[in-house]
Formats: structure tokens, C-alpha cells, sequence
């Protein structure tokens, strides 16, 4: 050091550090462009920052991404969403007619196809996937494409809300778009204490039944959710909620004599219902059947049509906009400023882009928000209505 100098020793010092500081920042350019998340499988997955191309597989996955305003980075879609069908009750796909062109990567309900993803062109950098035990494992499905599968946990909005927001928290987290997902939260979480706080106002609490509820197919009127949302947000008298408190079932087929035996002051109907066909619907049922004709709700015209509640699993918007009619419905004096259809496109607007409440409903022969009349209306085979 002493034969060469100080001039030469802060040279060496400097080149040293140099070095030595060269992995560190190689290293940190790295792991800019990834990051390593934990998904609702409890499983690390290292996901592209910011990917540019995705898709979804498994009820709802696709709607979480539209409800995250990042519909326009899907690359594929699956087969649910190439059908041809007349009456469509997902303000999503309706919302984003370009679903129906992109290509197809596999069969709905998660059965997804690893070739057909290995054929896309661009191929997703990232796959998003709800209802694991659908289908396709998540893992296995990783190791077959080589490309990165997040597992998310749908939820719904009822008990299980918290897995609904967790799920949305970590799409947006992986497409980095963590504002959108709490503006999702927020309003749902609005919504439902506007529910609240308004039917808590109300002298009127009179008791309520909604039939017809699809589950992996229509139904006719004995198909119920004993922790149906729309009744749970507005406190209402679910006759088929359990009488104790407990946690209420998913899904309940009821008895006809159990239905007769309550009696509901109010009758909604869930519009999937006329998917069953001509005499296996829920207004064929109380038109045809002596024991719901002679139901109170029936002889004094309190029936009323609803969106359907399920359609690739549970529709959220669908859910809030009923929610609204039926608190106008239930509780008039604490809804008087409310218009139904105004409120259901102000929903969508927001959760999906676009007032789609017409088209939907137009589908459904225009019987949503409205009263029913059993005796009137002829449904066909396949939904459509013949007679009013």
C-alpha cells in the first residue's frame, strides 16, 4: 500500500465496493419482476409482476376478474363461457360479449385442458383458479403447464364474505391492482349496511320464502337457501332459516308440506327456475299444485320474480339488485326512494361496466321486480314464455 500510494488504495477500495455491490443489485432486478405470494391453498406461488395475460378457471374466477376492471387481460375462457344460449343471467359475460372469441382452454367448472393451454398464443403467465376441489388439482395443473396457478377460495356474501374479500385481495394483489379490490369491498360492504340500516327502520317485518333456486342445474319451487343473502342483509323472516339460530345451509330442498306449514306472508321467485321446463318450474308448481294455490301469498298476489341468485355460482351483482327490490318489496316505507331497476344498473354499471339489467331481464320473458302470475304464465321446454 505504501509502495503505491493512497491515490491507488482509494482506487482498489472503490473497485472492491464496486464488486462486491454488483450481486446485491443483480439480485434485487430480479426480484423486481416476480413475486412470491401464499394462495387460499396455503401454497407459495411465484407470480410475474404485473402479468399482461391471464386466464380463469372455475365458477366465478372470470367475474372476479371483470369486478377488478382486468376482463381485457384474459387470453382464454372456458367452455361455459363459448355456449350459444338465449337466456344468459351473468351480467359479467354479458357485460364483455369478446369472452365468446378468445379460445377456449378447457370445459367449465374447472376440468381444465393442459394441451389446449399449451396451445394458446399468447400463452397466460399467470392461471387463476376457484373451487379447487373442481376439476383440475391446482398444483397438478401447475406442474403439467409450467405455468403459475393461484388457488382462490370464491366465498360468497353471506357467512363467508371474508373468503369472498380475501379472494378478490389477492387477485388484485398478484395483478397489482390492490385500489380496485377495495373499492369492490367497499361497496359491497356499503350495500349491505344501507340494506341493514334501512330495513331496521321498518315497522314491518312480515315472513318471507324464495324458491326456484338453481344449484348445479334449475329447480322447481322446493329448491331454497336457508342463508339466502338478500333476506340475510335485510334481516327478513326467512321461513326456511333455522329456527335456532345455527348456520343455515348452502341449499335445501324443502318439503311441500313444510312450505304450507310456514306460510310466508311473501313468495319470490328465483327466475333460473324456468330453465327446469314446462311442468317442472316453480310457476308451473303454483299454478298446477292445490297446495301452494291455496298459500295465502298465492290467493292474495304477493309471488314476485327475482334474478337468479346462482349462475356459475353465486352472483353477486344479481344478489344486491334483488336484495333492493325485495327491501322496496318487504319494507316500502323504508324504500320509498328507491327505483329497483335504477338501483340494479347503478350496481352493475359499477361492478361490471356496463347497465345490463335490460338485456338480463329481457331473457327471462321481463319478469324480474315484478308481481307473478302463476295462473298466466306458460314457460316452454326450454325457458321460453308462451302465454302471460
Amino acid at each position: 500500500m505504501k509502495r503505491y500510494g493512497l491515490p491507488f488504495v482509494l482506487l482498489l477500495v472503490f473497485a472492491l465496493s464496486a464488486c462486491g455491490g454488483s450481486e446485491p443489485e443483480a439480485q434485487k432486478q430480479v426480484e423486481q419482476t416476480s413475486q412470491t405470494i401464499t394462495d387460499m391453498m396455503g401454497r407459495s406461488v411465484t407470480v410475474p409482476l404485473n402479468p399482461t395475460r391471464v386466464i380463469c378457471s372455475g365458477p366465478g374466477c372470470l367475474r372476479y376478474l371483470t369486478y377488478l376492471q382486468a376482463q381485457d387481460l384474459a387470453v382464454g375462457v372456458d367452455s361455459i363461457e363459448k355456449r350459444k344460449t338465449r337466456i344468459d343471467a351473468r351480467p359479467y359475460a354479458l357485460a364483455n360479449p369478446q369472452f365468446e372469441k378468445l379460445p377456449m382452454f378447457g370445459e367449465f367448472r374447472g376440468h381444465d385442458n393442459p394441451e389446449l393451454i399449451a396451445a394458446l398464443e399468447p400463452q397466460p403467465q399467470v392461471i387463476f383458479k376457484t373451487y379447487r376441489n373442481m376439476g383440475t388439482d391446482p398444483q397438478e395443473l401447475q406442474n403439467k403447464t409450467g405455468i403459475p396457478v393461484v388457488s382462490l377460495d370464491y366465498g360468497d356474501l353471506n357467512a363467508r364474505r371474508g373468503a369472498m374479500n380475501t379472494a378478490l385481495t389477492l387477485m388484485a394483489k398478484v395483478l397489482g391492482r390492490p385500489e380496485r379490490a377495495q373499492e369492490v369491498i367497499r361497496f359491497i360492504d356499503d350495500a349491505a349496511a344501507d340494506l341493514h340500516d334501512r330495513a331496521a327502520k321498518s315497522a314491518q317485518h312480515p315472513s318471507c320464502y324464495v324458491g326456484g333456486i338453481a344449484s348445479k342445474g334449475p329447480h322447481g319451487f322446493r329448491s331454497t337457501e336457508p342463508g339466502y343473502p338478500p333476506f340475510a342483509f335485510l334481516a327478513a323472516h326467512n321461513v326456511a332459516a333455522p329456527a335456532d339460530g345455527s348456520k343455515p345451509a348452502r341449499h335445501a330442498d324443502i318439503a311441500k308440506e313444510q312450505i304450507v306449514q310456514w306460510e310466508p306472508d311473501y313468495i319470490f321467485v328465483d327466475l333460473s327456475t324456468i330453465r327446469a321446463g314446462s311442468e317442472a318450474n316453480s310457476l308451473y308448481e303454483l299454478n298446477t299444485d292445490p297446495s301452494y294455490k291455496g298459500l295465502k301469498a298465492c290467493k292474495e298476489g304477493r309471488i314476485f320474480g327475482v334474478l337468479p341468485y346462482n349462475w356459475y355460482t353465486s352472483n353477486h351483482g344479481n344478489t344486491l339488485a334483488d336484495a333492493y327490490f325485495i327491501g322496496k318489496t318487504l319494507y316500502p316505507d323504508a324504500f320509498t326512494d328507491v327505483d329497483p331497476v335504477a338501483k340494479a344498473d347503478e350496481i352493475y354499471t359499477f361492478l361490471v361496466g356496463k347497465s345490463v339489467f335490460n338485456e338480463m331481464n329481457k331473457a327471462f320473458g321481463s319478469l324480474a321486480f315484478k308481481p307473478l302470475d302463476p295462473s298466466v304464465l306458460r314457460i316452454g321446454d326450454k325457458g321460453e314464455i308462451l302465454a302471460r
